[in-house]
């Protein structure tokens, strides 16, 4: 079980919340703000986590793009503003695509996005 967030801002209760209650195996963090991953991760060591870091970033040697693979599935993930997803998704998807990607996760928009394009891919983004 795998939950994914986004422009967290700060917020870290509702991301406890669902930790709590849901009980995943990994946590995505895609960024704003690196912070609430780095607390998420203190208050469960034990729980495995990925991230990138958002627009908002501070030093950091974390890379702004990563691509992981889960079950045999290629996810690419990033936080969305190198790609100016705010304007649209076309960006993105052409690099999950020449990427070899299965799904693509991003955030940035604050607008949560859940689409199967024609060719497979999966594109989405948690909102805020």
């Amino acid at each position: 079980k795998i939950l994914v967030f986004s422009d967290s801002h700060r917020y870290t209760g509702g991301m406890i919340q669902a930790i709590e209650e849901q009980q995943p195996d990994l946590v995505v963090h895609l960024g704003d703000l690196q912070r609430d991953a780095e607390e998420l991760a203190l208050l469960y060591p034990k729980l495995s986590m990925v991230t990138v870091p958002g627009q908002l970033r501070r030093l950091t040697t974390v890379p702004s793009i990563k691509q992981i693979t889960l079950q045999g599935r290629s996810i690419l993930l990033s936080h969305g503003h190198l790609w100016g997803v705010k304007s649209g998704c076309d960006a993105a998807i052409a690099r999950a695509r020449a990427a070899g990607a299965d799904i693509l996760l991003f955030g940035h928009t604050h607008q949560p996005l859940c689409q199967q394009m024609e060719d497979g891919l999966w594109v989405m983004n948690p909102g805020a």
